[in-house]
């Protein structure tokens, strides 16, 4: 049967592609000499077929600077949409760490297909980099660092650099091996070379004690800490026999850093991180990450109406009780988020470890009283200023009651801080994640003790009065 098709379509595709023709080029012209992030941040606010023709008229440098921008989230998305062989000489052009993110976000068959067409030198590289887990050193690192025999002076290392210093991530930390085992020996920076007389041995110029490494499983969190404390550019990640299999940069590491601070403030928030950013992220993924910790939480809340049916009588026989419930249950909740949130920012720094817990219980001990005494007095000094100047009048046994608000202060407010404090060094014993340990997870179970200790209180200080 003939393909009847509309001659006006046929004019307002071929319109809408001239249209978007002319869009890229524009584009194109304007951000042709911008900088290579600046690049990829415009791209990622277009259509992937307009970022795709402005990516192909760039130059073949630039086009592979814009795809090695580590938050270019369309890069993906362009290599897939290129002719195969354009798609090889640009990966195959990239640098290796970089190459080995994108091959992860890459969906199949078209992250197999190109993979397949890859020269098997490049294969091997990437393959080595995939096999190591995301977040750890061998999954951040790069193959593209600078290594010289230790029999090499300082002359001829320098040389070196200037011929390869194009196909290398960075030069400024050169790494010397031993010339027959190819064992590290030393890093040396590229200041220390420098400053060096060409004649001498490499070796002269590097730092006395041993260079600093971290094996390929490491965690990013604990690589970052190692840059941090020894301010490196970058840190070599070595195997069981001091072979160097790449390096991971600092500017990696700050990626990954900002990536795992997002990833933590999302899972403080009561709710799954985000693989994507907020923008991004379709309407039912969004749902399917906040949902189900929000329907945990909601459960869990959902105790209190136990707690509270449980004390049925006694909220009969005093309601002036409960006019304190949402005080008592908010202090306490509080009180735990607080402790939450520094255990588990103290345990990402490295400033306290799992065997420390018991350190970190004497101390939130004192403080949750000390902390707990200051809401009572305040607590004490509303229910008396309200009795007192007449804004509301909470019977004969005032005093009593809030006596009863103050005590139970003290006593919610201390056992939020313990177990605020103590549940991170629990589920980083069970091999969790801290970060699980949420505010809104501990003030939900501090709510629903709260109520239990709130009535336990009352019914030992108001038991014959108003109990």
């Amino acid at each position: 049967m003939e393909d009847i098709r509309d001659p006006a379509q046929d004019r307002r595709d071929e319109d809408r592609r001239d249209d978007e023709f002319v869009d890229a080029a524009a584009l194109a012209a304007e951000l042709a000499e911008e900088h290579p992030a600046d690049i990829a941040e415009a791209l990622d606010d277009e259509e992937p077929e307009i970022a795709s023709a402005v990516l192909a008229s760039l130059s073949r440098e630039q086009q592979v600077e814009v795809l090695d921008q580590s938050d270019f989230e369309l890069s993906g998305d362009l290599i897939e949409a290129l002719p195969v062989e354009e798609a090889v000489r640009l990966v195959s052009a990239m640098s290796a760490d970089r190459a080995a993110d994108m091959f992860r976000w890459m969906e199949e068959p078209a992250r197999s297909h190109l993979f397949a067409r890859l020269a098997p030198e490049t294969q091997a590289e990437l393959g080595r980099l995939l096999s190591y887990p995301e977040h750890s050193a061998g999954g951040l690192m790069t193959t593209e660092f600078v290594t010289v025999p230790s029999t090499w002076t300082v002359g001829e290392t320098l040389r070196h650099i200037r011929e390869i210093e194009r196909t290398r991530e960075t030069i400024y930390a050169i790494y010397v091996l031993d010339p027959v085992t190819h064992k590290l020996e030393q890093a040396v920076s590229l200041r220390r070379l420098i400053t060096g007389e060409t004649g001498q041995p490499i070796l002269s110029v590097a730092p006395k004690h041993d260079p600093i490494t971290c094996d390929p499983l490491m965690d990013r969190e604990d690589v970052a800490r190692l840059i941090s404390k020894y301010d490196l550019l970058a840190v070599p990640v070595v195997d069981e026999h001091e072979h160097v299999l790449g390096i991971v940069t600092v500017d990696d590491m700050i990626d990954a850093i900002i990536e795992e601070g997002t990833e933590d403030a999302q899972k403080f928030g009561g709710m799954e991180a985000l693989d994507e950013p907020y923008m991004e992220i379709g309407f039912f993924d969004m749902l399917k990450k906040r949902a189900g910790w929000l329907s945990i939480l909601f459960l869990g809340e959902m105790l209190t109406a136990n707690a509270m049916q449980h004390f049925e009588d006694e909220l009969e026989r005093a309601i002036v009780l409960t006019l304190f419930i949402p005080l008592i249950m908010s202090s306490g909740g509080n009180s735990g988020s607080q402790a939450t949130s520094l255990i588990i920012r103290a345990l990402a720094l490295g400033e306290i470890k799992v065997r420390d817990w018991w350190r970190v219980a004497l101390r939130e001990l004192p403080s949750g009283l000390a902390l707990g005494a200051i809401l009572a007095v305040l607590g004490v000094a509303r229910i008396t200023a309200w009795q007192t100047l007449g804004f509301y009048d909470y019977g004969e046994h005032w005093v009593l009651v809030a006596f009863t608000v103050g005590a139970a202060l003290v006593a919610i407010v201390t056992f939020g801080s313990l177990t605020g404090s103590m549940l991170p060094f629990v589920l980083r014993r069970l091999g969790f994640d801290p970060a699980s340990a949420s505010a809104p997870f501990v003030a939900t179970f501090v709510d629903v003790t709260g109520l239990v200790i709130y009535f336990s209180v009352a019914l030992l200080i108001l038991r014959g009065t108003l109990l």
